[in-house]
């Protein structure tokens, strides 16, 4: 597992990316949620009371590799919870962790 510290607007996040085989596992987690690649199921977490979304990649990539990607990817779901702090559809991932 690779961790790296994000610098968000006045706040840092935690960036990590799991290998598994041919894919990455990616997410960047805040002090009041996340926002990780599509393999997350954010509607389960939902249920936790725990404000998150989930991108597809940006310019026609194939997947998410990187946390550089996801933050460049745009958001393709989010939860009842990460969308009552104003996360939506169509952001890009930095614009909703900026939220959460």
């Amino acid at each position: 597992m690779k961790h790296e510290t994000v610098r968000l607007a006045g706040k840092d996040a935690d960036g990590y990316v799991i290998p598994l085989g041919p894919v990455n596992l990616v997410a960047v987690v805040t002090d009041a949620g996340m926002v990780g690649c599509g393999a997350f199921d954010v509607d389960a977490l939902e249920r936790f009371g725990y404000p998150a979304a989930r991108v597809k990649p940006a310019g026609g990539a194939s997947s998410i590799e990187t946390v550089d990607d996801l933050l460049r990817g745009e958001i393709k779901g989010a939860n009842r919870h990460a969308r009552e702090r104003g996360v939506a559809v169509g952001m890009t991932g930095r614009e909703a962790l900026g939220r959460l």
